[in-house]
């Protein structure tokens, strides 16, 4: 955890008092109990929820659950951490409290019932998306409301739909649900139901970012939710779909939840095998390569599992072989990110030097070689080095036979064929 663990490491101490008691970690968000013990809130909500009914420390019984900020400690904390920057560590944030529960009741009765007017509905479901946005805590409770079902209806419902002066309670609905997962079932109700599909396509292409990106993000969770893949096919299958997510991809790096959001839900229209002809032709490949550097690293993972999803077909194999930064940035990255990333790279290269003899060449002069030495002597996963060494073997005639002749690790790398 930074400003916790990492200073250890560089010889500042960690007062004992700052650490909490179930994690030994540096509180970021103390709260008392009624025993008058201190800890991290995470650490003392995970230990009652697992069931624990007593104090860890004292093993009194909790007879209040109510945690109480102690907002003296969290500063002596933030204290200790600025006067400790020279060290690396770094100041814990003042942490957002979880909502009243009464509160966030009186917002979900005020935001879900019909006879409340729209201004005042939107402005509750506002103050509720911004509440699930502070943190995991609120949006349990939220979530605990059973606030999916009549959010779904407020953004699916038709005559909301038809209506203008209804759009901005569609919009903050799909916005404040975008938080949330759905049921088998809700993913049904809407994926079963062309109008619906129809509806989130349309969003797909508003003048709003956020109104697209909340499409694409409900994309997301209709996609990934659904086990059928019949229902996944219903909107992957859909006109103007992929174009409105790639188009998503394509926004400033200074907005990056659009490229967070953009790569799930193509990574997640991709999954169905039968619809990946139309990513390829809605441009996919050459947005995942342009965009490829400004992924995070879970992104960046992503991205490259759906560049080797879509290297399993002619077309998307095809497009990544004409991109002139495919094979060298692939290669480039090849060990730079993490495992998954090492396996989904290197599967990549192996289906476009299948297929290309100039992909080949492309690999070799990047350095190809290096990295997949490197790659199966490391500690990655089987797959990838099962991958690379199909690689290797592939290119064997490619490499400069200096290369070859020099490099008793290339040589124990082909014995297992």
């Amino acid at each position: 955890m930074p400003g916790s663990l990492e200073p250890l490491d560089l010889g500042v101490q960690v007062p004992y008092h700052f650490r909490c008691p179930i994690s030994l970690e540096l509180m970021r968000d103390p709260v008392t109990v009624c025993t008058g013990q201190t800890y991290d809130r995470p650490s003392i909500e995970s230990w009652v929820a697992t069931g624990n009914s007593t104090c860890p420390v004292t093993r009194a019984p909790l007879t209040d659950f109510t945690f109480i900020p102690n907002h003296t400690l969290r500063r002596l904390i933030q204290d200790w951490c600025v006067a400790n920057r020279a060290f690396g560590v770094e100041r814990i944030p003042t942490p957002k409290q979880p909502a009243d529960p009464s509160l966030l009741r009186s917002l979900l009765n005020q935001s879900s019932s019909d006879s409340t007017p729209f201004h005042i509905r939107v402005a509750a479901l506002r103050r509720l998306r911004n509440l699930a946005r502070d943190s995991d805590k609120n949006r349990s409770l939220i979530a605990s409301n059973n606030v999916q079902e009549f959010l779904l209806d407020i953004i699916f419902n038709i005559s909301y739909v038809a209506s203008f002066n209804c759009e901005d309670l569609n919009h903050e609905a799909l916005a404040l649900l975008v938080y949330f997962s759905l049921s088998e079932t809700e993913c049904a109700y809407v994926l079963s139901d062309a109008d619906k599909i129809g509806y989130l396509r349309r969003l797909l292409f508003h003048p709003s970012v956020d109104v697209r990106v909340n499409s694409a993000a409900m994309i997301e969770i209709l996609a990934a939710g659904t086990r059928s893949s019949e229902l996944r096919a219903q909107i992957s299958n859909v006109d103007e779909v992929y174009e409105g997510v790639i188009d998503i991809l394509k926004s400033p790096i200074s907005y990056p939840r659009a490229l967070k959001i953009g790569i799930k839900a193509l990574f997640a229209l991709c999954l169905v095998k039968q619809t990946r002809n139309k990513a390829v032709a809605a441009g996919a490949p050459a947005v995942l390569v342009d965009r490829l550097a400004d992924f995070e690293k879970c992104d960046a993972e992503r991205a490259l599992a759906t560049v080797e999803l879509l290297c399993r077909i002619p077309a998307g194999c095809a497009a990544f072989a004409e991109h002139a930064l495919t094979v060298p940035l692939l290669v480039k990255i090849i060990l730079k990110i993490s495992d998954r990333a090492t396996e989904y790279a290197t599967g990549a290269l192996l289906a476009l030097c299948s297929e290309s003899e100039r992909c080949q060449s492309e690999a070799v002069a990047a350095g190809v070689l290096t990295q997949l030495l490197l790659l199966v002597q490391s500690d990655c996963t089987e797959r990838a080095k099962r991958k690379a060494q199909l690689l290797l073997k592939l290119l064997r005639d490619s490499w400069p036979q200096d290369s070859i002749g020099n490099s008793d690790d290339y040589a124990c790398s082909v014995v297992p064929f």
